[in-house]
């Protein structure tokens, strides 16, 4: 498994894939699901949707992550050739500059780089001041409108951190897109061991759109599918960096964790608090199996579960996931050991919900 998961998550990290742009990582995802004889479709946000049908008088599920990455759109071209875009995603402008870009056109993926002042005519006042992204320029060396034009760049075009993958030390994987491309790999696992079992409730894997551009494609998908219960994928933040030390007690390394309540506290104002059936489920699986399960509580975190949770009468919902450093950053890190771990972890729940899985807060009602 750690092999497969390792060439997976460094294979996925490589495709560009801009929210609302992630037909490249869809169609590598299909094929991947085709190899082990596993069917899948698509809906028309370009949700990717793997149904393993189960026994109809237990709760169906539906476990999901997010195939898109956060990045840039093409504003303007100006006359000198240098590109303006708006952020989308939550994109940290304090490590935008110098950062190597692709733009993705219809006919090729054109390399840039944001524009950085040159350091020698930088004056004192400057030195220590971030620029805003509707300053930045992107620079591909073209030299004119004209010749960025022919290069198939327009408004619109989309514009990613430039793929890298950076294998650590260990078992440590570092590069673009660790978010979601990490739980891409996870559900991929996840899939092929769905196909081999005997028995359980109907499991649909999903692969989902727009996550990144206020959590639009898996909306469409649960409301589709109606859930009995939705277990979530996605990043846990680390906290074992100094400057996150006193976020928590979530460690790289350390396992999966789960989140017992999260809530973004700015923009959208969402945010998830976990059934506590959910709850009980991750926890004596953990127990049951022996591995290890940590513990996140965040503000200024947010899911497309907090959307998912409230598809037709309710939905017990969890958000579970593997720490990572360096969120929304050009260099992601994560850990294969946790993302094994965590594979194990789903493959395992999944095998305990049966007819009498609690889907009411008291149990069900005479």
């Amino acid at each position: 498994m750690s092999a497969r998961l390792r060439r997976d998550l460094e294979d996925l990290m490589r495709i560009p894939g801009l929210s609302g742009h992630e037909d490249r990582v869809r169609r590598a995802i299909a094929a991947r699901l085709a190899e082990c004889g596993i069917d899948s479709r698509s809906d028309r946000l370009g949700n990717l949707i793997a149904t393993f049908d189960g026994g109809f008088d237990a709760p169906t599920v539906m476990i999901f992550t997010h195939m898109d990455q956060l990045g840039f759109i093409v504003r303007k071209v100006e006359d000198d050739g240098m590109i303006r875009v708006e952020r989308l995603g939550g994109v940290p402008e304090r490590a935008l500059v110098s950062q190597a870009v692709l733009l993705c056109t219809d006919a090729a993926d054109v390399p840039g780089i944001i524009y950085n002042k040159s350091h020698h005519a930088t004056q004192p006042d400057e030195k220590y001041s971030v620029a805003k992204a509707a300053d930045l320029r992107i620079d591909t060396g073209h030299g004119s409108k004209a010749a960025v034009e022919a290069a198939g760049i327009r408004i619109g075009t989309p514009v990613v951190y430039r793929p890298d993958v950076l294998p650590l030390a260990g078992n440590r994987i570092a590069g673009t897109s660790v978010d979601d491309r990490a739980g891409c790999a996870v559900l991929l696992e996840l899939a092929r061991a769905l196909s081999d079992r005997v028995g359980g409730p109907t499991v649909h894997v999903v692969f989902t759109t727009q996550e990144e551009f206020n959590l639009r494609g898996a909306q469409v998908a649960g409301q589709a599918l109606k859930p009995d219960i939705a277990v979530q994928v996605d990043l846990m933040l680390a906290t074992d960096t100094p400057e996150m030390a006193d976020r928590g007690e979530m460690v790289l390394g350390g396992g999966p964790g789960m989140s017992l309540y999260s809530f973004h506290g700015r923009g959208t104002l969402n945010g998830v608090i976990p059934h506590p059936s959910a709850v009980r489920l991750f926890e004596q699986t953990a127990s049951a199996e022996g591995l290890p399960l940590q513990r996140s509580a965040q503000v200024g975190v947010l899911t497309d579960l907090s959307y998912i949770q409230l598809v037709g009468e309710g939905v017990v919902a969890i958000d579970v996931g593997f720490p990572m450093r360096y969120s929304h950053s050009s260099l992601e890190m994560c850990d294969l050991s946790d993302l094994e771990q965590l594979t194990q972890l789903l493959t395992a729940a999944v095998s305990r919900i049966g007819p009498d899985f609690q889907l009411l807060r008291d149990g069900d009602p005479e």
